[in-house]
């Protein structure tokens, strides 16, 4: 069921934040915060939609807790179609629509298996065409997705998985698949009138691990005796060029990222990209940017909407993330993951906000505690573990205490859903308050969800003006779906009042003499830094992966280069009141 309605009656809105942003991550320092935006036009990732709860599968589940209930959308395609924004995304029962990234509506769809993997669509001739993993035999159409009525379009028997749909400017159709752990993506041209193969190639530059190491499995590139799986092929056209992306090492890692392949033929051959990975994100609250797709807007925009992970229930518990995209001057395409999970604007400028993160390692209390499930687990930036009350009941609450009086402008409340028992779309929501207060016992709220009717487990909330509090309260008045009062983190947004860290001055790269995919990097401490930020790129004004360093530490191995391409390296701190950019990088073979 729709969350507060009959799933079978009409569209269900939901609110959904994305992110776009251009040029600023070509340049050698942080984008910084814009000036003058739209406070209230702003998003942290993961998207927070109501994610279907899923029927735990046999792919790959993950011990101890294979059977409890997790939710899960993945693999997502935007297209825009008829003056609207369509999202699809695996095992969903549906999709959803928006005239603007900010508000989407649901629709439950007829006539096609809404609940198989990695759903694709194409817009041919005012009509959109689907296909999907596990139910590979026909191709689907509808000319009003709106309508939810979908019908076979072609019956076909192409055995394929990860499937991309790609019609060319002369009206020629492509079809890029493959999930595989051995061999590489390929691609077919199709007969755009009957949807059969007419030409077959393979793209063997799709796999390439003992020279890639953002290739190897890992939540740190680590695991260089695993396989490696390939899979979310995604072509874009632009400027004549073919930009074809794909996803490595496993769904369930950090750093499920994508590469890039060039070409000026939508068959091939394929050249590529050295600053691969193009979308990359390792660290964080909430980690990886694989599978999914990249899509220009109305106002001409690119971004890149792709796959995170969490990964602790089940191997395919994950969410949805959306990152700015663009092109540089000499055409790469890079997806801006820079603190991928911190407030940003949606118009004007579109880049960070400027608001920090003021909750994490702060002091916790609770009404109660699971054992097993530590409070201090919702305030250490990290989705993979969570606070769990010991009941769902009304009584229960969790609070923060950020040490001294700060600015307040936004809280992320993400929620854990501990043992809860729901199945498919939950009618079920929560309802809490979360209140400020400057001394702890006198309270105002700054959020009221008591009648709120919208399943929200990421829920974003701009407050509806600055407060400046000490102490965050989240009070449950009722869990769904029978689990308990439960956070993966409270993420308190604002500023602390004091002074930007100093700037890193000191910093050394040493490439791996024995494994090139490796390097070893430290830094001079700088006074003030919460944590640093490890910027890398193929150029000073191409610097497109990052690390983020947390817990005092100044020292980091990656190992997600290529073998043979040199790098440059800068570090930036930072603290509760700011970003300070580091020194000009520094570049080695």
């Amino acid at each position: 069921m729709i969350p507060g309605r009959d799933a079978t009656a009409r569209p269900h809105m939901v609110r959904f934040a994305c992110l776009i942003v251009a040029g600023a991550i070509f340049s050698s320092t942080h984008p910084l915060q814009a000036a003058g935006a739209d406070r209230f036009a702003t998003y942290a990732n993961p998207v927070d939609l109501p994610y279907r709860y899923q029927v735990p599968s046999p792919f790959r589940p993950l011990q101890p807790r294979p059977k409890e209930a997790f939710r899960e959308a993945a693999d997502p395609t935007i297209v825009l179609f008829k003056g609207r924004y369509w999202l699809f995304a695996s095992h969903s029962s549906g999709y959803w629509h928006s005239t603007d990234l900010l508000r989407w509506e649901f629709v439950q769809p007829t006539g096609y298996p809404a609940d198989k993997f990695a759903p694709t669509v194409v817009a041919i001739d005012g009509k959109l065409y689907l296909a999907t993993s596990e139910d590979t035999r026909h191709i689907w159409v509808t000319e009003d997705p709106m309508s939810r009525n979908w019908r076979v379009a072609a019956d076909i028997d192409a055995g394929y998985q990860d499937p991309a749909l790609f019609r060319d400017d002369d009206g020629r159709l492509y079809l890029y698949h493959g999930l595989t752990s051995k061999g590489p993506l390929h691609a077919e041209e199709l007969d755009p009138k009957t949807f059969q193969p007419i030409a077959k190639v393979d793209i063997p530059q799709s796999r390439k691990p003992d020279e890639r190491g953002w290739e190897v499995p890992g939540d740190r590139n680590e695991r260089l005796k695993n396989l490696t799986f390939v899979e979310g092929a995604w072509m874009t056209k632009r400027k004549g060029r073919y930009y074809l992306e794909y996803s490595a090492p496993g769904t369930e890692f950090r750093t499920y990222a994508n590469g890039m392949l060039v070409t000026d033929k939508p068959m091939g051959p394929f050249v590529y990209q050295d600053y691969s990975p193009f979308a990359f994100k390792p660290t964080g609250f909430i980690a990886g940017a694989g599978h999914g797709s990249t899509f220009q807007g109305k106002d001409g925009q690119w971004w890149h909407v792709g796959t995170m992970t969490i990964s602790q229930r089940h191997i395919f518990e994950r969410r949805l993330g959306l990152f700015p995209t663009s092109f540089s001057q000499s055409s790469e395409v890079i997806a801006d993951t820079y603190l991928g999970d911190y407030p940003r604007y949606v118009r004007g400028s579109r880049k960070l906000t400027g608001w920090m993160l003021l909750s994490r390692r702060k002091g916790v209390s609770a009404s109660s505690t699971l054992d097993g499930f530590p409070a201090q687990d919702a305030v250490d930036e990290e989705v993979r573990s969570w606070w769990s009350a010991k009941t769902g009941g009304a009584g229960e609450w969790f609070q923060v205490d950020l040490g001294a009086p700060k600015r307040i402008e936004a809280v992320q409340i993400n929620f854990a859903d501990q043992d809860a028992k729901a199945l498919g779309i939950s009618a079920d929501v929560y309802k809490y308050v979360l209140e400020l207060s400057l001394d702890g016992r006198t309270w105002k709220a700054a959020v009221d969800r008591l009648r709120n009717g919208v399943d929200a487990p990421h829920d974003y909330e701009v407050l509806p003006k600055p407060e400046r509090a000490r102490y965050v309260r989240l009070r449950n008045f009722h869990s769904p779906d029978g689990g308990k009062f439960s956070l993966s983190d409270l993420r308190v947004f604002g500023n602390g009042g004091g002074v930007k860290p100093a700037k890193v001055r000191q910093v050394w790269f040493k490439r791996d003499g024995d494994d090139g995919r490796k390097a070893v990097i430290n830094w001079a401490p700088a006074r003030g830094a919460e944590f640093y930020i490890v910027r890398l790129g193929v150029r000073p004004n191409l610097m497109n992966q990052n690390y983020q360093v947390y817990d005092g530490q100044t020292s980091i191995t990656v190992a997600s280069l290529n073998i043979g391409k040199g790098y440059c390296v800068a570090i930036d701190a930072v603290n509760e009141n700011g970003i300070t950019s580091g020194r000009t990088p520094i570049c080695s073979r």
